[in-house]
């Protein structure tokens, strides 16, 4: 079973227009293709007491994509291109704040995705670029109007990541922010051609983000077949123990 965190914002279906925990279904459709179950996470008020009871629910957890995390969480004023700092947003950094806490007190399996990544990274101590284009000097990485572009992210050789996808891979991206100063634990396993961080992982444990955009490529299961292997695992040894 693995968790995955949804989004809290306003939303829109039908003849209706209200707060509400989402996640597009392509994440879940990626975690079931490759032979796994999911359970969604809505945001809610957390502490580490009830984290550690959503984990008891689960085998593994999946850090899904959406808003940017708030700056005041690691240290920062905000950049005027980054989110604005509202209560749900804070909601929802909190409660993934915690969950990474309580996985990796447990050794559970992490698997990050484009902001899953950065909120590890912040959750470990680290810092963000808030606005790519300030730092690489173009708008490749996030064009806008909701289109992905293909990026070329080149792994290091004895990552985790590495073994799985290969020497490269093309990656769907999205995103304006990066990883910037690395959180404690966290190694690079993979760049694309600008020189940003595409990947983080911890090397002793199953704990591996990416900057890009798995989902999009349901025809290339690797990291979702991984993730699932890795919580089967996990779930094995907690039943033994």
């Amino acid at each position: 079973m693995l968790g995955l965190t949804t989004y809290l914002q306003q939303a829109q279906t039908g003849v209706w227009d209200v707060r509400a925990s989402f996640l597009p279904a392509i994440y879940s459709e990626g975690v079931e293709l490759a032979g796994g179950i999911s359970m969604l996470l809505p945001p809610q008020r957390i502490d580490d007491d009830i984290a550690e009871r959503v984990l008891d629910g689960i085998d593994g957890l999946i850090l899904t994509g959406g808003r940017d995390v708030v700056p005041a969480h690691y240290g920062q004023q905000p950049h005027p291109a980054t989110d604005e700092d509202v209560a749900d947003n804070r909601r929802r950094d909190e409660f993934e704040f915690a969950l990474v806490r309580g996985a990796m007190r447990r050794a559970m399996p992490v698997l990050g995705i484009c902001r899953g990544a950065q909120v590890l990274n912040v959750a470990l101590g680290g810092t963000l670029h808030q606005h790519l284009p300030d730092v690489i000097g173009h708008r490749r990485h996030q064009q806008g109007d909701a289109v992905f572009t293909t990026s070329t992210v080149r792994t290091l050789p004895g990552s985790r990541l590495a073994a799985l996808i290969g020497e490269s891979s093309d990656a769907q991206c999205y995103h304006h922010q990066a990883i910037d100063e690395l959180g404690d634990g966290l190694v690079v396993s993979a760049r694309d051609d600008d020189g940003v961080i595409e990947a983080v992982e911890v090397p002793d444990r199953w704990v591996l983000a990416v900057q890009w955009h798995p989902e999009e490529r349901l025809d290339d299961l690797r990291l979702f077949a991984a993730v699932v292997e890795a919580a089967s695992t996990y779930a094995n040894e907690r039943a033994q123990a």
